[in-house]
């Protein structure tokens, strides 16, 4: 048996039933800890940001459960992750960076170095001039010619 029930309503908005019956509509799932822990806790939110209910693991979630959650999380965030850095204009800043992400190969412009952000030993958050957050999930992990140009903006 399920915890509780996630589901689109007829509009595609998320509805949550909760154990005792409740249902709430237009339900936004928010993770916890999107960078470091993407798999550990999430939020179901009402439409002014009440919390509804609390997933200690998504991990632990039954199939259906957890793929339907996954689906809400993903709709709501992005954050690409950089798999490779491609080319990249200049070494001073502002600068036109071209990187493969898991959403497929694209170009934004780096306005400063500190617009790059270490958040643990192998995790990098780089904001772009327009605001997007992408990601370097394991620095250690890249080729070669990726983390030599990075090491110029390090």
């Amino acid at each position: 048996m399920n915890p509780f029930d996630l589901q689109r309503d007829a509009f595609g908005r998320w509805t949550l039933t909760l154990p005792d019956g409740t249902v709430h509509s237009g339900v936004v799932a928010v993770r916890a800890f999107p960078v470091s822990q993407p798999e550990g806790g999430a939020a179901l939110m009402d439409n002014e940001g009440n919390e509804l209910m609390w997933v200690p693991s998504i991990g632990q979630l039954p199939e259906p459960l957890q793929r339907e959650l996954l689906q809400a999380l993903n709709e709501r965030e992005f954050l690409p992750e950089i798999l490779q850095l491609q080319d990249v204009s200049s070494f001073v800043t502002p600068s036109t960076w071209t990187v493969k992400t898991h959403r497929g190969t694209t170009q934004f412009m780096l306005k400063g170095e500190e617009d790059i952000r270490r958040l643990t030993g192998t995790v990098l958050l780089i904001n772009d001039a327009h605001g997007v957050q992408y990601m370097i999930r394991d620095l250690a992990a890249m080729d070669k010619h990726s983390r030599k140009l990075l090491d110029r903006f390090l």
